[in-house]
């Protein structure tokens, strides 16, 4: 019986050995992926932070360039408007002076002409002349006549002087143009 019980106790031991393995390789495999897991969680937080850093620095950048565009257009104004105050101070002396004065008429010829160059320079083109064809996304047609002197769809008439700079429309020319 001592044999027998040797035997069992045996047999008892091997089983809990063969039992204890698989919950040893279950503990190993958890261990391994509570590590994997761990990782994925730290590359993880590594991601977001690189993202949340992108998206703060691509406002940053927006913010900066939409400063710089409002900075350069301010700095054109001014430039603009800087060549033009010879102009109005022209201007005021000219309504200053007397308007009988055939200096006067003469006074407003040349401030005329200063404002032509400045423009010129500027690259403003002056759009519409008697006899151009008419192109309505440079001229406005405020009447119509019919003219045998001119041919059909023909400006006959400036209005009001319209400009463009490159190949913008600062404004439209006002025209009668012919049918």
């Amino acid at each position: 019986m001592a044999g027998e019980a040797k035997k069992t106790e045996a047999a008892a031991n091997e089983q809990s050995q063969e039992t204890a393995k698989p919950e040893k390789e279950k503990k190993e495999k958890k261990s391994k992926s509570q590590a994997e897991i761990e990782k994925l969680k730290t590359e993880l937080e590594a991601k977001n932070d690189l993202l949340l850093r992108t998206a703060a620095e691509f406002d940053n950048f927006k913010k900066r360039t939409e400063r710089e565009r409002a900075g350069v257009a301010e700095y054109a104004k001014a430039s603009v408007i800087k060549t033009l105050l010879p102009i109005l101070d022209n201007i005021d002396r000219a309504s200053a002076a007397d308007k009988e004065s055939p200096d006067y008429i003469k006074g407003i010829e040349m401030i005329i002409k200063q404002f032509e160059t400045l423009a010129s320079g500027l690259g403003i083109v002056e759009l519409a002349a008697v006899g151009d064809a008419f192109n309505p996304t440079m001229h406005e047609a405020v009447m119509h006549i019919e003219d045998e002197a001119f041919g059909e769809n023909v400006i006959a008439e400036v209005l009001q002087k319209g400009y463009k700079i490159g190949d913008t429309v600062i404004r439209a020319a006002m025209v009668k143009v012919a049918n």
